[in-house]
């Protein structure tokens, strides 16, 4: 089992906006995330500079940042946009995060 961590940015005053919008997730996405092999996902907020955290652990052969090209992706990108720094292509500005540090 793989971990992958990265790193978001939201939008200053949007954190109750996001957290709603999550607490609302869309059934097809989320069963794309469990289809794909992605467990264990959690996003925290540092809210002094509205960095977003990420960390889900990985079965399948790669993760969320790579499911991308599938139209629920996209519209959920698209839905988000507003509230995140995001591309052009309305995907979230992220930063893959190394691993420093692991305690079983």
């Amino acid at each position: 089992m793989e971990r992958v961590a990265f790193k978001m940015y939201l939008n200053e005053g949007q954190k109750e906006e996001y957290k709603k919008r999550h607490n609302e997730l869309w059934p097809e996405l989320h069963q794309l995330l469990k289809d794909a092999g992605i467990s264990e996902y959690s996003i925290f907020l540092d809210e002094e500079t509205n960095i977003l955290f990420a960390f889900q652990k990985l079965s399948g052969t790669g993760s969320s940042q790579d499911l991308g090209k599938t139209e629920v992706v996209q519209k959920w990108w698209a839905y988000m946009s507003d509230i995140m720094k995001s591309n052009p292509d309305n995907s979230p500005i992220s930063k893959p995060l190394d691993e420093v540090f692991y305690m079983e």
